[in-house]
């Protein structure tokens, strides 16, 4: 059952309003000035205020104001005689669902209020789902849907418990460090340190001082003792990026760390215990770079104890519509239009579905932050999205893969089918949808779901 509260100073109307509303099956609360309402709002679940506009101190602005304040998604029905139609006006420009002049039929405020409550429906219910979606669908801020996503979700879910080394393999872009983050905020180490380091940023001999520290007068420019990387995450979780990139010279210093747990300061001698759990990130094949003799198997073998596959962003579509609205969301305070972004349109979700995503999630979100920005309407459409994105999509990359031996009619069956396929799963099963997205009539849709025996809901 739905509660209504009403507000009004005049003592008699809110009974009335109360018995005309309780007899279409609605829950009633009544209040005699702005103050009380806003009490009662923050004590019980209120899914439509309908208030008088006219009130001392308090008036029904000021109350609107303070509802919106609280939650903007509220709706608010405002009562006012014909004198203020100004102020009604006004009201509907901060956010008012509507007003009502006074006096009015029962008939028409039942009308209105059964409107307000299924507008709000809609709003808890899109609410309600997107916190399943999120809560099902995310790892910390991690987001996906895709099957090759639950299997990371389910790894992170089983190792974060353990003291075990973690090598975790994937393009860049493809939020290594958040699986990292992860993993020790859901492990019994989540106080201690989390400490990060770029491999791939540093020289040898400065990454070597900034892993295990250095004594003063070590080198040039040692002008104190300083602790390392390895010192300071103690305790916690040292997360070390882009492994893949450091020196022989340095793997052979670092295997002796994961071996015995004991460091050396550059310059000293004085052996410093650490109890550090470590996780390694690259965006290389370390088998392949072990083969090369870029990287000693010892410590391929010490590093590789569980291993996490980050998926690229091409291979997992489906997450797309996903991060776009986690993105959407993060950046919306960087808008300065009035207008908040809804979503895409379907021109621009196709263009982010089809392009291939070099750089992955980060590129995503660098798409999405300036379309939120730039946008001028409610709608992100193709021509706010970058420069990459709006220029002709090149599919040699997709003809590369053909085999050179291949049939043509076998391939064309396939990239037929294929497309098919996931035009309707974008189209929700809806065929006309599906067929108006593949440029053909819903007849020769069917036609193809018989040929193929695709089956289609």
């Amino acid at each position: 059952m739905e509660t209504i509260l009403i507000v009004d100073d005049e003592k008699n109307y809110p009974p009335v309003l109360s018995a005309v509303l309780e007899e279409e099956g609605f829950e009633t609360l009544m209040a005699f000035s702005g103050a009380d309402a806003l009490q009662i709002i923050t004590q019980s679940d209120v899914d439509l205020v309908v208030t008088d506009m006219k009130m001392p101190g308090m008036d029904g602005i000021m109350l609107l104001e303070r509802v919106k304040a609280n939650n903007h998604e509220l709706p608010v029905i405002m009562m006012t005689a014909h004198g203020t139609v100004e102020k009604a006006v006004e009201a509907m420009q901060k956010g008012a669902y509507n007003y009502l002049l006074k006096p009015f039929d029962n008939e028409r405020l039942v009308i209105y209020v059964q409107k307000a409550l299924a507008m709000y429906r809609v709003v808890k219910e899109n609410r309600r789902l997107r916190y399943e979606i999120e809560s099902k669908y995310r790892f910390g801020n991690i987001i996906g849907k895709s099957s090759a996503m639950r299997g990371v979700f389910e790894m992170i879910q089983k190792v974060a418990p353990t003291a075990a080394t973690v090598l975790i393999e994937g393009e860049s872009g493809t939020g290594k460090e958040l699986v990292a983050k992860s993993i020790h905020f859901n492990s019994p180490r989540r106080s201690k340190p989390f400490i990060a380091v770029n491999c791939s940023a540093l020289a040898d001999n400065l990454l070597e001082s900034e892993l295990f520290g250095h004594e003063k007068g070590a080198f040039t420019g040692a002008a104190s003792m300083r602790k390392g990387r390895f010192e300071l995450a103690d305790g916690g979780t040292l997360f070390l990026d882009e492994i893949g990139d450091i020196s022989l010279n340095l793997q052979v210093k670092l295997l002796r760390v994961l071996q015995e747990r004991i460091i050396e300061r550059v310059g000293g001698a004085k052996p410093v215990k650490v109890d550090i759990r470590l996780i390694a990130a690259t965006n290389k094949n370390l088998e392949t770079e072990v083969a090369a003799g870029r990287v000693r198997s010892d410590l391929f073998y010490r590093l590789n104890v569980l291993h996490i596959d980050l998926p690229p962003l091409r291979q997992r579509p489906e997450d797309i519509r996903l991060l776009v609205n986690h993105f959407i969301e993060k950046y919306k305070d960087e808008r300065n239009a009035q207008l908040p972004i809804t979503g895409l349109d379907q021109a621009a979700e196709r263009r982010l579905h089809d392009y291939h995503w070099p750089g992955n999630v980060r590129q995503l979100e660098n798409v999405i932050e300036r379309a939120v920005i730039l946008c001028p309407g409610e709608m992100i459409g193709v021509a706010d999205l970058s420069k990459e994105l709006t220029t002709h999509i090149t599919r040699g990359d997709i003809l590369d893969h053909i085999p050179e031996d291949a049939h043509l009619f076998d391939t064309l069956v396939a990239i037929e089918k294929k497309m098919i396929q996931r035009a309707l799963q974008r189209a929700n099963n809806v065929q006309s949808e599906a067929a108006a997205a593949l440029g053909i009539g819903k007849s020769g849709l069917s036609k193809k779901l018989k040929k193929y025996d695709i089956a289609a809901g």
